[in-house]
């Protein structure tokens, strides 16, 4: 009967989450912010909407590629982005990251050579624009998809103006090829370049999706799947916000948006730190966004903004964190 009592309590707590999860995420101070869903499949991105998620911020279409021993065409690549816009709904945003592999992730059909250094090698971006007829049928894919609802495109581990350049080219090519209305094309911020520049590149691009968890490793030189060192890689170090900062003042200097897509995002301690760092859209796992979202209501936004100066001042991540307890609980 005690266990029953327990469960019957825990499935009580979870449906008020879930129903909480459906109001707006506002701060206590009226300040709004998005809060959307990172996914990796169709089955994930139909859960999207019942969990509250205002959009999907990050899509990662490796499912599509891996497994198989053939490319998906163009055909079929439309089929599964029109699939998922269906399934949420005309007025939640898709987010696609285009193909993001490389020696560290191989897919044994594009024949990927072995590297010394798989994750400062040709990959993501690199790897894409390296096989343009393997880069065009995706693009052209999300074109033919952005009719059936809101699209965004974003290319993974860009670092230089010419990467960028190249990527948006092939796709405003595209575009008129097909004869689709526009777009909006974006870059993810993994490399401490891209964070550097975000001013350069907020003039040309659309939008910004900080990737926490590659530009966390980059910028502590540490490998986050070395067991012996994962422990340190905290995406909360004063050193990879203040590169947070630095995009957001970027891209706001052009008006431009700024979303987390990282696991960062879903990191109940960094919400006010993201929050207060001016950070627009937060994307997390399909799992927390019911939590990330009552984080954000319990939150004062000047709160928010004191705390992120602090931390922006602290040592380490551990700091970060101790200021944030202290702060927020």
């Amino acid at each position: 009967a005690r266990a029953a009592e327990l469960l019957a309590a825990g499935e009580a707590r979870r449906a008020r989450e879930l129903a909480a999860a459906l109001e707006p995420a506002v701060t206590t101070d009226g300040h709004r912010v998005e809060v959307a869903a990172n996914a990796g499949t169709l089955a994930e991105a139909e859960r999207v909407a019942a969990v509250g998620g205002e959009g999907v911020g990050l899509l990662r279409t490796e499912f599509l590629f891996m497994e198989r021993h053939t490319a998906p065409d163009e055909d079929e690549q439309a089929r599964s982005y029109e699939a998922i816009l269906r399934a949420l709904g005309p007025d939640r945003l898709l987010v696609i990251r285009t193909l993001d592999v490389g020696g560290d992730k191989p897919i044994p059909y594009l024949d990927l050579p072995a590297e010394a250094n798989p994750f400062l090698g040709e990959r993501g971006v690199r790897l894409t624009l390296a096989r343009p007829e393997l880069f065009r049928a995706q693009v052209r894919a999300i074109l033919r998809a952005s009719g059936a609802g809101r699209v965004a495109v974003m290319f993974p581990m860009i670092a230089t103006l010419a990467e960028w350049r190249a990527a948006r080219e092939l796709v405003e090519r595209e575009r008129e090829a097909l004869g689709v209305p526009p777009i909006q094309v974006g870059i993810m911020v993994e490399t401490a370049a891209a964070a550097l520049l975000a001013e350069r590149f907020a003039r040309e691009a659309d939008f910004f999706s900080i990737g926490t968890n590659d530009l966390t490793q980059y910028t502590l030189a540490m490998d986050r799947t070395n067991p012996r060192l994962a422990p340190q890689v905290d995406a909360l170090h004063p050193a990879v916000l203040r590169l947070i900062a630095h995009t957001v003042e970027g891209a706001h200097a052009h008006r431009r948006w700024v979303g987390v897509c990282g696991a960062l995002a879903g990191d109940p301690q960094a919400v006010p730190v993201l929050l207060g760092l001016g950070v627009d859209e937060l994307s997390a796992d399909v799992p927390l966004v019911p939590e990330v979202r009552a984080r954000v209501r319990a939150l004062d936004m000047e709160a928010c903004r004191a705390t992120a100066r602090e931390a922006l001042d602290a040592g380490d991540g551990a700091e970060v964190r101790a200021i944030v307890a202290r702060r927020h609980g």
